[in-house]
């Protein structure tokens, strides 16, 4: 866990993303893609404010197609919430920060009962 969003890729989306004891909040994205570069403050931000409880990672699809077509990212920016290896939400477009603190705090709370 880090205070900074983590780089994934295909070779290590199942270490990083699905074997993790933590949620994991994982931004696809690509550097062409407008409402990407406004999600992005507000994936940096949470990585800060949730360092030690969430990961937060990027993956540029046009670098790492694979991970993108298994969980069928057909629009940028995705943002999909894993919990025990699993997606357990799923954002799209340009989102804003309340939107995805909810989904977070939702999943979060929920680890610890």
């Amino acid at each position: 866990m880090t205070a900074e969003p983590v780089a994934v890729t295909d070779a290590d989306w199942d270490a990083r993303v699905l074997d993790g004891e933590a949620p994991v909040l994982v931004d696809f994205w690509a550097p062409w893609c407008a409402p990407c570069r406004r999600v992005e403050p507000i994936v940096r931000d949470l990585a800060a404010r949730y360092a030690g409880r969430l990961t937060v990672a990027r993956l540029n699809v046009d670098d790492q197609p694979r991970a993108a077509g298994r969980y069928d990212v057909l629009s940028l920016p995705t943002l999909i919430l894993f919990r025990g290896g699993e997606p357990v939400e799923r954002m799209a477009g340009a989102v804003t920060t309340a939107r995805v603190e909810r989904a977070v705090a939702a999943h979060l709370d929920a680890r610890d009962d």
